[in-house]
């Protein structure tokens, strides 16, 4: 006896089926725009310098009196993070008021608002960095500026779905009470917000601490100056030593972060 599927469940089949092979076609597309020419002919002798580099660190960095060491890079690095998430966190709060849907009637309004967030978030920090550098001198103020305008992209960004997705019976109970718009937000929106408004904003935090060591590299301070130095010179002792100190660093600080986010939310 012969059974055929409804058509009912013959679309979804179909569709998915058809989603496979497109998504099996943009694959091999992307692969083949990949032209690999193999290893180069001292590339095992580089690695094998790389690898003695990163294996026997150059411990006598980590702290040097007469001089920038690790330590006061690392320092900087959290300062350029700290600076930067600390404006952008405070800045972001009217642009995330401007995009969230349900704190205006005219739809257009939190539109605008939506795509000014989504200009700001094209530019990646690196960019931003090179123009500040430009603007106000290479050194940690260029990559305080680049991260906290970035960050503020992103930020409101979050900061607006949290706002869209509050609950509205407290707003209302107030209006209806004849509140002003200022004690609705202070007595209504803001105790529901600032949770997760904190925990977003100590995020964002833990991902300007991978970005500003990415910064020096063009010159926006912090620990990458020091580490496109040794690369350059191909000092690969104090390449161990710095990427050793920037892992470090980065696991205390989403510790630390995460522990606050638990005790926050």
């Amino acid at each position: 006896m012969n059974q055929t599927l409804p058509s009912k469940t013959r679309g979804p089949i179909i569709r998915n089926w058809l989603i496979g092979a497109a998504l099996i076609v943009l694959f091999i597309w992307a692969l083949s725009g990949l032209h690999f020419e193999g290893i180069q002919e001292y590339g095992a002798q580089v690695m094998g310098s790389i690898w003695e580099g990163f294996t026997h660190p150059d411990w006598g960095y980590v702290y040097m009196p007469e001089g920038e060491d690790l330590l006061r890079n690392l320092l900087e690095t959290l300062v350029i993070s700290i600076l930067g998430t600390f404006i952008s966190a405070f800045l972001c709060i009217p642009f995330a008021f401007w995009a969230s849907a349900n704190m205006s009637r005219i739809r257009a309004v939190s539109a605008s608002g939506k795509f000014v967030l989504t200009v700001i978030r094209v530019f990646p920090e690196i960019i931003m960095a090179i123009l500040f550098i430009v603007a106000v001198g290479p050194g940690a103020f260029a990559g305080v500026l680049a991260l906290g305008v970035h960050s503020i992209g992103m930020l409101a960004k979050l900061y607006s779905e949290t706002i869209e997705a509050v609950d509205e019976g407290p707003r209302e109970a107030l209006l209806a009470c004849g509140a002003s718009k200022m004690q609705v937000l202070r007595f209504a929106i803001l105790p529901q917000v600032i949770p997760q408004f904190l925990s977003y904003a100590l995020y964002r935090f833990e991902i300007n601490i991978r970005s500003a060591t990415v910064l020096g590299l063009v010159g926006a301070g912090g620990i990458g100056t020091p580490l496109i130095f040794a690369l350059q010179t191909r000092d690969w002792s104090r390449v161990g030593i710095i990427l050793l100190g920037i892992v470090i660093l980065v696991i205390i600080i989403d510790l630390i972060s995460g522990w606050l986010r638990r005790r926050i939310i």
